[in-house]
């Protein structure tokens, strides 16, 4: 026994010298400067393992099996080392490994001028994902945030809400929309640089993630390269001047490490005409280690941003007045004042508590709170002309509808040779009225949100050997949101009327019929006035395995949701449903993925994902009209989605190549549009809310992406998106409105009406370019400069179509019969979905770095749409015109009244930055 018991222990020994003895160490310097690096990730391939380095830029790894092996060193601004390795049982010493300077690394300056526009439009939700996308070494989706997303292109066809951005691990997608508010954090990229995206539904350490992966940003101070660096930009998109400086001490004496960052952007114009740009950004970061095993971080988020919106126009408007109008300014004392300004205020305070509890599990705690405001401002007219350049009663389509080519004329001279808001005229308007003592014709106002969140979660992470990894998050989110209108200026007046003025009878009118009839002043609350509320509480629990020839991961979430409303005004056309607590909406959900890939040989993999998971609605797409009412869209569900993917991956010296197919089915959505429209029930007219619910919308298509290292200084590189994104089915269509005597007339009961299916079935969803190509070349010189250039080619993309012109409504009458004179020929073109233009756009980046002494001096620019390509980017139908008659009578025009609105992409646009890090 004695014998067994020593050979059993000899056995144990030599396998724990074998595969529990291996280790891996060495110290990383920066080239440039020949100092250690602190922070530096060190992560052997394909398994679990990995470390930072310290303050003196060592490294250890260890316990782990014999074999073969790729060491990846990764630090932010250096270009990643991949070092071969091979372990039997002894201490690896690498010794001294330089990091040399990452030349391209200041490309990621240039997506702050296309995150940082305002792309989603009052009457609009064209956006993008490129900020999402910015830090993946996927070719195919780099090339999407670097060259598709200036034409609103959207990876798979989905709206950017479906990629999860996160701080230090804390979701940071907005509940009211779902989507990301990149203003929150604009100007802050040198400090949030350290970065882990994960494509698609490939598995992440800290959330379940999305549909468009996920995006996570740590600003730990110890993390950050330490230093200093001033930098400076100039542009002609969003801002024209940014000047930003960060510093950074590393970790000092007693544990503690500093980060510092703030900058100014600032610009009276971008490309369209008078969209100012004032902004500041300050950053702070600080942490503490607290033992050799847990440290706790502080960082501090303040981004107040002011910028000028830009109008969508119909084409009449471009062809009078370019690409670069602006409908909503005007000369005010010779200074351009735009009416439409956004506002982001909203200060992060962020504590987070990193443990490692042993070597193989970590728990990192956080705790976030987020406070300020948005605001959205624009000019409201109870007594008023309509105060708007563009109103259609002022262009010369609607004279030449009534045959009035004098008036035509004159109107076109008018609207070329001026064509703004004329703030002398409604200063005076209200100035008269305030002489004869009556209210205001015209007040400045905002729409606000005043958001309260709390964030609060805490993430496992357990390596439960060098093949299996555990990760676990639960987490708890509280809103309260204030939503009002406010006063910001009575423009020469002394008071407004707080009353709805499309009301039928004096009830009606009232805004608060707790205090009707009141005048406002700057300041006030008025129009809208309620809470929203909503608590969430998630979790996920996610199974990583890792093997030589195969790689594969299973995940589970959970999540509860309540949304709640709470009116603080009685409106009058609603005096039943809007004062007090709506009931609570509640919904259960889940989500499970898995993927696996499989590593034929180190050059060909396939890797394929799928995924089943449902999302609760969110409270834009709960509540029918909340600024008015209670009132809840009608059998509302959960979004369900289904998704797939698979890819094949081939590289080897000189290639790297991937292609992507995908299917993805969303099921139940719901959208939720305000407008004016006419022929509501025959010839009725009515401010509706339009319901579109139970939407289903299939997404297919194949990504790919190419690069061939030709030469060590000269890279060919491509892309390809070709997508097919379509309505599925025909959804249900219901309009609200105030229950009055017109809304009566139009067949509405209690304000609502039900217009069944819109039939919606195979219409392209307006998703940007559904197919989009790209080639180039990059080459890298060895004295530290480098030249790029792509041609960019996007076709197939569709304008937003009406799904009321595509409902019942479209051919009865008052009587609710069909119109005796409808053509279904005509109608069939009247509704033919418009496609635009297929276009390519030529984009051009360099760059050079130097180092005097211990100064490193980076020079980039980027130029955008070299040849001046005019394109339209995005449209939508306007709904005026809602029945057969009404439009059929618009569009034999020439230029139609109420014809479609647009968006156009830049002209040729520039970017400059100049740095200085020591």
């Amino acid at each position: 026994m004695k014998k067994n018991v020593m050979a059993t222990c000899l056995l144990l020994a030599s396998f724990l010298g074998v595969n529990g003895q291996n280790k891996v160490k060495g110290t990383v310097i920066g080239n440039d400067s020949k100092k250690p690096l602190q922070g530096v990730l060190v992560k052997i391939k394909n398994t679990f393992k990995s470390e930072t380095t310290d303050l003196n830029g060592h490294f250890l790894i260890k316990d782990f099996q014999n074999g073969k092996f790729i060491l990846e060193i990764k630090f932010s601004g250096y270009e990643i080392q991949n070092i071969p390795i091979e372990l039997s049982g002894k201490t690896l010493d690498l010794g001294i490994i330089p990091l040399f300077k990452n030349l391209s690394e200041d490309q990621d300056l240039s997506l702050i001028t296309i995150t940082d526009d305002e792309l989603n439009n009052d009457v609009s939700s064209a956006d993008n994902i490129s900020g999402l996308l910015q830090s993946s070494m996927d070719i195919f989706l780099r090339t999407a945030a670097f060259e598709f997303s200036s034409s609103f292109f959207r990876v798979k066809g989905l709206d950017s809400g479906n990629g999860k951005v996160l701080i230090n691990g804390i979701e940071m997608n907005k509940i009211y929309d779902g989507r990301a508010q990149w203003g929150n954090w604009g100007g802050l990229n040198d400090v949030l640089r350290n970065q882990e995206f994960r494509s698609g539904l490939t598995p992440s350490d800290v959330t379940f993630g999305g549909l468009l992966g996920s995006k996570n940003m740590n600003t730990r101070a110890t993390e950050q390269r330490p230093g200093t660096r001033v930098s400076y930009s100039s542009s002609n998109r969003s801002y024209q001047h940014r000047v930003m400086a960060t510093h950074s001490t590393g970790t000092i004496k007693n544990g503690w490490a500093f980060t510092f960052s703030g900058s100014r952007r600032a610009g009276n114009e971008g490309f369209n005409d008078a969209t100012s740009y004032n902004a500041y950004s300050f950053f702070t970061s600080i942490e503490k280690k607290l033992t050799d095993k847990s440290s706790i971080n502080f960082t501090g988020i303040f981004t107040p941003n002011k910028r000028g919106k830009s109008s969508p126009n119909t084409q009449e408007v471009y062809d009078l007045k370019g690409i670069k109008y602006n409908d909503y300014w005007g000369s005010l004392n010779g200074k351009q004042t735009n009416s439409r300004i956004k506002e982001v205020n909203e200060p992060i305070l962020m504590l987070n508590h990193y443990w490692d509890v042993s070597e193989s599990t970590s728990i990192n705690t956080n705790v976030a709170y987020q406070f300020g405001k948005i605001g959205n401002s624009r000019i409201d007219y109870n007594s008023g002309a309509n105060p708007s350049a563009t109103y259609y009663q002022y262009l010369p389509s609607y004279f030449l509808r009534n045959g009035d080519f004098e008036g035509a004329y004159d109107a076109q001279n008018n609207f070329q040779n001026d064509g703004q808001i004329d703030w002398n005229a409604i200063f005076d308007a209200n100035t008269t009225n305030a002489n004869a003592d009556i209210e205001n014709a015209y007040v400045l106002y905002e729409d606000r949100n005043d958001d309260k969140l709390l964030s609060v979660n805490s993430i496992l992470s357990k390596e439960i050997n060098s093949h299996i990894l555990i990760n676990g998050k639960i987490g708890f989110k509280r809103l309260q949101s204030h939503n009002f209108a406010e006063v910001i200026d009575l423009l020469g007046g002394s008071g407004y009327l707080d009353i709805d003025p499309f009301g039928a009878t004096e009830d009606e009118k009232q805004n608060n019929l707790l205090d009707p009839n009141r005048l406002v002043g700057k300041g006030d609350a008025f129009k809208y006035n309620f809470n929203l509320n909503s608590t969430i509480l998630s979790s996920f629990v996610q199974a990583q395995f890792n093997y030589n020839k195969v790689d594969f991961y299973t995940a589970v979430n959970f999540s509860n949701t309540t949304h709640q409303r709470e009116g603080l005004y009685k409106n009058g056309g609603f005096s039943e449903t809007s004062l007090g607590k709506s009931k609570e909406q509640k919904f259960t959900n889940y989500g499970i993925k898995s993927g696996i890939t499989y590593k034929f040989t180190g050059r060909h993999l396939v890797d394929v994902n799928a995924a089943y998971l449902t999302n609760a609605p969110t409270i834009r797409n709960t509540f029918s009209n909340s600024r008015e009412n209670n009132n809840v869209v009608l059998d509302l569900q959960s979004e369900k989605t289904l998704s797939a993917d698979i890819s094949y991956v081939f590289r080897n010296p000189i290639i790297t190549s991937k292609v992507t197919a995908y299917y993805t089915s969303i099921k139940d959505a719901t959208e939720i549009s305000f407008y004016f429209a006419d022929g509501v029930g025959g010839d009725n007219t009515a401010f509706v809310q339009e319901i579109l619910s139970g939407i289903n919308k299939k997404h297919l298509g194949l990504e790919l992406g190419i690069e061939a290292q030709l030469t060590s200084t000269f890279k060919l590189k491509g892309a390809a998106s070709i997508g097919q994104f379509t309505y599925e089915n025909n959804p249900h269509l219901e309009l609200t409105t105030e229950a009055d005597t017109e809304s009566l007339a139009a067949g509405f009961i209690d304000g609502y009406k039900d217009f069944g299916e819109a039939n919606l079935k195979n219409y392209k969803l307006a998703a940007g370019p559904q197919n989009a190509y790209s080639l180039g070349f990059e080459y890298r010189d060895p004295d530290y400069w480098w030249l790029g250039a792509t041609v960019n080619f996007f076709s197939n993309t569709f304008i937003d179509v009406s799904p009321l012109n595509r409902s019942k409504n479209f051919y009865l009458d008052d009587d609710g019969l069909p119109f005796l004179d409808y053509d279904t020929t005509i109608a069939k073109e009247l509704l033919t979905q418009e496609k635009f233009d297929d276009y390519s756009v030529v984009n051009i980046v360099g760059g050079k770095s130097l180092k005097i002494k211990d100064y490193y001096i980076s020079v980039f620019a980027t130029v955008n749409n070299l040849l001046n390509k005019t394109y339209k980017s995005g449209g939508f139908e306007q709904g005026r015109n809602a029945n057969y008659r009404q439009l059929k009578e618009d569009k034999v025009l020439d230029k139609p009244v109420f014809g479609s609105k647009y968006w156009y992409g830049r002209g040729t646009t520039y970017f400059l930055n100049v740095s200085i890090s020591f």
